[in-house]
């Protein structure tokens, strides 16, 4: 896990989108970071919506500029409205098509309505599992 300042994108590094952190996926199967709700699924799935419990809207942006794929590699797990638990698969996608295809596996996890916190802080740094 990685400070948002390490993102090669502006949106997430100046944290214009929000508070969070980047991860490095090991496989492809981002898991849901808390229980919630299915707020978003993105058309060509690089990105999911979840609103948890305690009103949070947490944004998984799996990779970066991969809405470029429009769709490729993506295989959504999810529907908008579904409920889910802290650790439940939220979509597979294909790393090694994605390297190959030049596009960086860094996954930012953003709240978007930090400000409506005191303040959000990534607690760990290096390697974390889902769940």
């Amino acid at each position: 896990m990685l400070p948002l300042s390490h993102v090669k994108d502006a949106a997430f590094s100046s944290e214009a989108l929000g508070k969070g952190v980047a991860i490095y996926p090991t496989e492809g199967k981002p898991y849901a970071p808390v229980n919630g709700t299915i707020s978003t699924l993105f058309p060509t799935g690089h990105a999911i919506g979840l609103i948890s419990e305690d009103g949070a809207e947490i944004l998984v942006h799996v990779g970066l500029d991969t809405v470029q794929l429009e769709g490729k590699y993506f295989t959504p797990i999810v529907k908008q409205g579904d409920e889910v638990k802290a650790g439940d698969l939220l979509l597979e996608f294909d790393i090694e098509g994605f390297t190959k295809s030049g596009y960086e596996i860094l996954t930012p996890i953003v709240v978007t309505n930090s400000h409506d916190f005191l303040d959000v802080i990534g607690i760990e740094e290096g390697d974390v599992r889902a769940g």
